[in-house]
């Protein structure tokens, strides 16, 4: 019998899919599970996006293909989001291309810029599709180490100056998925000179921006001089709107990375439906507010868990931004130990840090897309566990 690709028999199972056939398990099993695993905001979309998404399926002429870069009108909408927000002026035809959610962009970006074999600088911890990217354009990962002591910003400095010359594209996600850190535009200053240095691009993951709290505004990469010459930034309308299950993203910045992944989409995909793309335009135009009340409800979650969790002698810190909690696990227990005892005596799903490369030992992730209620139960039920117990 015939084989597959070596690249589909040596990737890992996607854990998230893992998780969710345990939680299937649980609940056939009668197992009331709170799931507090996968980023997936459980709030709606704003009243007008709906509205403005039921109008544009009452056109005939949206049921066309969309144009491959996406619809004129949504490119403006970013490009004029981008200026009211940042500073930050994009040509629509050249700087900006709609894309499939982010996800979808970032595994083309890779396939679009590295050969086999070249090299791809990814965060450790970090969101585990940089690495499966990198893996399908059977690329090399090389971590960028970050850790607790320096507030998980990136620790340029740890790797020499040959690594540098030698990597094709670097990964940076701020605010950070899974650790919730966040960084000031100094940060991103040195990561674009070190880029311009090395001849090296960057791809920045901003799927987080706008979930922010306590006035704190998340800053872009495209706001420093020279940006441009070496960046791009991934945006999604997932999380800052509740719009995950419509897969509408953006890519912005650098002309030439954006055209060579243009390539690789306009001849694998034909964009996304083009009445997602008319409510996303009415999000980007309109959204300023629901993104403030967005952000006050997950701010609302998250300093009940901080309390609650911080009464159970568990030293988590308050974040600026997104709606994940790094939290450290208890003494003698592996992550994937106290995620696992957390599941089956508890009935809460939480990820296990190494779900996010090595570095993530020692914490799981715990998101807050879930009532402000389950939250509650949820930590009622973890202060149930012995955690003394041995470790399984």
């Amino acid at each position: 019998m015939n084989t597959f690709s070596d690249i589909v028999q040596t990737m890992p199972p996607y854990l998230f899919s893992q998780f969710q056939k345990k939680k299937e398990e649980l609940l056939r099993r009668g197992v009331d599970v709170i799931d507090l695993g996968i980023g997936a905001p459980d709030l709606p979309p704003p009243s007008f996006v709906i509205e403005a998404l039921k109008e544009a399926l009452d056109a005939p002429e949206h049921y066309t293909y969309s144009p491959y870069g996406g619809c004129r009108e949504y490119r403006e909408a970013v490009a004029r989001f981008y200026e009211r927000e940042y500073g930050v002026k994009l040509d629509p035809e050249t700087e900006v291309l709609a894309l499939i959610g982010s996800k979808e962009g970032i595994v083309h970006l890779l396939q679009a810029v590295l050969n086999p074999g070249e090299l791809a600088l990814v965060p450790d911890p970090g969101y585990p599709v940089y690495r499966t990217a990198v893996h399908f354009a059977r690329g090399q990962s090389l971590s960028l180490p970050l850790d607790a002591r320096h507030g998980y910003v990136p620790l340029f400095d740890a790797l020499p100056s040959s690594v540098y010359d030698q990597a094709k594209i670097m990964f940076l996600n701020y605010p950070s998925n899974p650790t919730a850190a966040t960084v000031d535009l100094d940060t991103f200053s040195e990561a674009v000179s070190l880029a311009r240095q090395h001849q090296m691009f960057i791809a920045h993951d901003a799927a987080y921006s706008f979930v922010t709290f306590a006035g704190f505004r998340a800053p872009s990469i495209l706001q420093v001089e020279g940006a441009k010459e070496v960046a791009v930034e991934f945006g999604s309308l997932s999380k800052s709107y509740n719009m995950a299950g419509c897969r509408i993203g953006y890519v912005v910045g650098n002309r030439d990375m954006i055209r060579a992944l243009s390539v690789i989409k306009s001849n694998t995909d034909t964009c996304q439906f083009i009445p997602i793309q008319k409510a996303a335009v009415a999000a980007l135009r309109n959204g300023r507010t629901f993104i403030r009340e967005n952000s006050r409800i997950y701010e609302q979650r998250m300093n009940m868990m901080v309390e609650r969790l911080r009464e159970l002698g568990i030293d988590v810190r308050r974040p600026k931004a997104t709606f994940f909690l790094w939290v450290p696990v208890c003494d003698g227990y592996s992550s994937e130990q106290f995620a696992a005892k957390l599941l089956e005596e508890a009935g809460v799903i939480v990820t296990p840090g190494t779900a996010f490369g090595p570095a993530g030992e020692g914490y799981v992730r715990v998101s807050l897309s879930a009532p402000i209620e389950r939250l509650q139960q949820a930590v009622e039920r973890w202060k149930q566990v012995d955690w003394e117990e041995s470790a399984p």
